[in-house]
């Protein structure tokens, strides 16, 4: 876990890296490190909005509970991504570590006046909410209308992006998913996810291994075979 902001892993991604070394001890002196592992939850729904975080390593889900006692995953965090934005109102999800994560926690009042003196991490948590802001735009389309096989395959580009993002420091560095990386996820959780049964899933990435497309060797770990085979699948309609 990164003991000062020049130690941290995700410095040149997260909202911090539009400060100057000198206005980053300000803000360092706000932040407290906090790890968590596997199925640790963070923030459950109707929480205050005591606090936000950057995530410094490790994958987290956003989920709600159905009326029936279902879990529904509506989104995904990664290393460089921001938990909980400024003047937000109680918790409309929960947020469980997926994997072993380490976080930068910030209380939310010092951190919303530091985002007073610095407009250009604010401009630049604006520019990211409208970035998740169309990106699930664009999930909504794929979950209403695209095949079993352009869901999942679509899942695993974005995640190969966003892994290969991560491990290169820099949030624009991924053109193309990474070459190999292991699903946080479940096979039932891809489901809840992707509106599909796990037996669908599972079809699925056996259906793409057998194309030559993925190579699934073991465990969670995806081997990225054709990523143009993978983007292509990814753009099936039903």
């Amino acid at each position: 876990m990164a003991r000062t902001c020049s130690d941290c892993g995700v410095r040149d991604s997260a909202l911090c890296g539009t400060l100057s070394d000198e206005e980053l001890v300000g803000l360092a002196k706000l932040g407290v490190q906090r790890r968590l592992v596997r199925g640790d939850v963070l923030v459950r729904a109707g929480d205050p909005p005591l606090a936000c975080a950057n995530v410094q390593a490790g994958v987290m889900k956003i989920a709600s509970v159905t009326a029936a006692g279902d879990e529904a995953i509506v989104g995904l965090l990664y290393s460089g991504d921001f938990i909980g934005g400024p003047f937000a109102a109680p918790a409309e999800h929960d947020v469980t570590a997926l994997t072993d994560v380490e976080l930068c926690m910030f209380p939310r009042a010092a951190f919303e006046a530091s985002l007073a003196d610095h407009q250009r991490m604010e401009r630049l948590l604006l520019e990211r909410t409208m970035i998740e802001l169309a990106r699930a735009r664009r999930w909504l389309v794929r979950i209403g209308r695209a095949s079993a096989r352009a869901r999942v395959a679509g899942f695993l580009g974005d995640m190969g992006r966003r892994l290969a993002v991560v491990n290169d420091c820099r949030r624009d560095a991924a053109a193309v998913p990474a070459a190999s990386f292991e699903l946080p996820l479940s096979r039932s959780e891809i489901g809840d996810l992707l509106g599909l049964t796990i037996e669908t899933v599972s079809r699925q990435l056996t259906l793409l291994r057998a194309a030559g497309v993925i190579d699934l060797p073991g465990g969670r770990m995806i081997v990225v075979r054709d990523a143009a085979a993978l983007a292509a699948a990814a753009d099936e309609t039903v």
